[in-house]
């Protein structure tokens, strides 16, 4: 029997950027140990005020992240008979039940139910990925398929390398489906047609296909990876955290919901956004700079350039009455 991956995530303190080393063995397999230990990341950069965005990169020279560890579900699978829809969805309830719950492995771990609440986990991990104010940038130094493509899905940006790399969802060769969120992140990146017909058939992307339809942001060559992921980290880690952290949930959560509850998401974030306390402070500098010049700090000539290089308004076109002078 295939022994399991003892998979590892060696984390690169760089100040306000973390770089995560995603290490799945030989093979580079998505397994139970690197789905705890990502859990524990993103709390750790969610709560942490001074890490403001977290860079994933693969270890193995061509894979970001192959797909999950095959055996990490099948062992579980093999222990019961078939179960259909209505059964797989109650296992499901019940995993989410107890999914907060510790000390469970010794009891479950034998059972299906351990794998279904292993899955429940790493859902709700990339949920607290979407709803965090840290930036998430998966930098796919080469391939991921299945539960890798997945975790791409879950960041918020992702920079692909360019070459003989592929980036999908093969699960119905395996006669399974995507069971990480692939049927329901792919397509609101992709839209709904190219997902179903990307899911439905196996075939996966190109780093140039990637791109063109948005299942990728940037596709740069190999050497260039890291560096354009760590860019574009430093560039929107620039903003205020608890602003990103609205800004995501509204997207999110408020942008797959119904219009009129999507609304309401986005008017509770901004009201408690507009309300806080940096909201106050920016606002009013805002409002001073604008007196003071005598106009829109916004609309003077290369303040907004400015101003999206260093995050904030703050100070924004202060200096710009003493200049025209």
């Amino acid at each position: 029997m295939t022994e399991e991956v003892r998979g590892n995530l060696a984390i690169e303190d760089r100040g306000a950027v973390l770089i995560a080393r995603i290490d799945g063995g030989p093979l580079g397999l998505f397994g139970n140990d690197i789905a705890e230990q990502l859990d524990v990341l993103v709390d750790r950069a969610d709560r942490d005020p001074a890490v403001q965005a977290v860079v994933f990169t693969g270890t193995h020279p061509d894979r970001f992240v192959s797909h999950a560890e095959v055996r990490w579900l099948q062992e579980g699978g093999a222990t019961v008979p078939s179960v259909g829809v209505r059964g797989a969805s109650a296992l499901a309830h019940t995993a989410r039940g107890v999914n907060r719950a510790g000390g469970l492995k010794a009891a479950l771990g034998k059972t299906p139910l351990w794998p279904a609440v292993q899955l429940e986990r790493v859902h709700q991990t990339f949920l607290k990925m979407n709803r965090s104010g840290v930036i998430f940038i998966a930098a796919l130094n080469g391939s991921a398929l299945g539960l890798g493509a997945e975790f791409c899905w879950a960041n918020d940006l992702r920079v692909m390398a360019d070459g003989d790399h592929v980036l999908g969802q093969p699960e119905v060769l395996l006669g399974i489906m995507p069971g990480g969120g692939g049927s329901q992140r792919l397509p609101r990146l992709a839209g709904n047609h190219q997902a179903l017909i990307a899911i439905l058939s196996g075939e996966p992307f190109t780093p140039a296909k990637a791109l063109e339809i948005g299942a990728v942001d940037d596709v740069v060559a190999p050497d260039q990876v890291l560096d354009r992921a760590i860019e574009l980290a430093e560039h929107l880690g620039a903003r205020p955290k608890a602003s990103r952290a609205a800004i995501k949930r509204s997207v999110y959560f408020g942008g797959s919901a119904g219009l009129e509850e999507g609304l309401h998401i986005e008017r509770s974030e901004f009201l408690a956004t507009a309300l806080s306390d940096l909201g106050q402070e920016l606002m009013l500098d805002y409002m001073a700079n604008t007196d003071a010049a005598g106009e829109l700090p916004l609309y003077q000539p290369g303040v907004f350039d400015e101003v999206l290089r260093a995050g904030t308004t703050r100070g924004a076109g202060a200096s710009r009455k003493e200049d025209r002078r």
